[in-house]
């Protein structure tokens, strides 16, 4: 099975590429509301995350990467660092800022660079956690011809966090966590307090004579 796939990816590149990039990204929002536990899910937000992965994102990494192996050729250190560095500093700027004013743009929003004044600068840092990691991997494992799925593989992680960050996050990855592994309630501390004062109260009343 794995055979027919690759060669499917190898006879139509193109298609297969930006189909299955689409396809997890727009899957990150849907696990973004599941671990939301929002009672319905919002379909139109979904849907607007896919335009933006599909019309934009799949495409624009399609060619992306097969502009920096022609720019770049070969699996070499020398040149592996180098499609690494121009990633990094043009094209995940251009992504991160493209995905929050084109979805806020898809929702109507009257200021539709809001979230991309707030949240960028914060965004951009977290994702050099992630992406250079991601993509050393991938310029330097990886075959051209199916680098863009595996991109979209680590999209669909990315993706999930970018939908959080947008809706309720500040672009930190301490807010991701914060959001995914909640801390739990301690008791309130007057209850505390106030039971110990009963405890002592009954401790230090003095005994009565029968």
């Amino acid at each position: 099975m794995l055979q027919a796939f690759l060669k499917h990816v190898r006879r139509f590149p193109w298609v297969t590429n930006v189909t299955l990039y689409g396809c997890l990204f727009a899957g990150g929002d849907l696990v973004h509301q599941w671990f939301s536990l929002r009672d319905q899910m919002d379909w139109s937000q979904t849907r607007n995350v896919a335009v933006v992965a599909f019309s934009f994102h799949g495409n624009f990494n399609f060619f992306w990467m097969r502009f920096l192996e022609r720019r770049f050729p070969g699996y070499s250190m020398r040149m592996v660092m180098k499609k690494l560095f121009l990633d990094q500093t043009a094209a995940a700027p251009l992504a991160t800022s493209v995905f929050y004013t084109a979805v806020s743009f898809l929702e109507g929003k009257e200021d539709i660079f809001e979230d991309w004044r707030a949240k960028f600068l914060n965004t951009y840092k977290t994702g050099l956690m992630f992406w250079p990691f991601m993509q050393f991997l991938n310029f330097a494992l990886v075959p051209l011809y199916i680098r863009t799925t595996f991109t979209g593989c680590c999209a669909f992680v990315w993706a999930t966090f970018l939908c959080f960050s947008r809706q309720t996050g500040d672009g930190t990855a301490r807010a991701a966590l914060a959001w995914m592994f909640p801390p739990k309630h301690e008791p309130e501390e007057e209850e505390v307090d106030s039971k110990h004062e009963v405890e002592e109260a009954a401790s230090s009343k003095p005994l009565q004579r029968g």
